[in-house]
């Protein structure tokens, strides 16, 4: 009943910019953490940003300075902007979020389907 859906993903040169959305919809009552987590060919699934409810943020090391994670509450979206890409951020991104959907039912983790981001040299 919850779907998270990615848009924004494609095609960059190195040095490019990107800009990821995600919106949830389907039975919501609140959406706390979100985030954007991305897994390379062969490698795991790594956490790239999150964002809290309230605002406040957390980066992987190897993007600070050059992601930027937001959100608007009222529209249920986060945003991934993307600057001074490099090849190795090149992956599938996938939206990740905690969210209730009554009140009295706890909170449960949500996946988005993927959107391949591919920066090249």
């Amino acid at each position: 009943q919850v779907q998270l859906v990615e848009s924004g993903g494609g095609l960059v040169q190195a040095g490019g910019s990107l800009r990821l959305s995600c919106q949830a919809s389907g039975s919501i009552f609140s959406i706390h953490a979100m985030g954007w987590y991305r897994q390379a060919p062969g490698k795991q699934r790594e956490l790239v940003a999150t964002i809290t409810s309230g605002g406040s943020t957390n980066y992987a090391d190897s993007v600070k300075g050059r992601f930027t994670i937001s959100r608007d509450n009222a529209k249920n979206t986060v945003y991934l902007q993307m600057n001074s890409l490099k090849p190795e951020d090149t992956a599938v991104y996938y939206c990740n979020a905690d969210i209730m959907v009554k009140a009295w039912v706890p909170r449960n983790n949500y996946w988005g389907q993927g959107t391949q981001v591919t920066v090249s040299s």
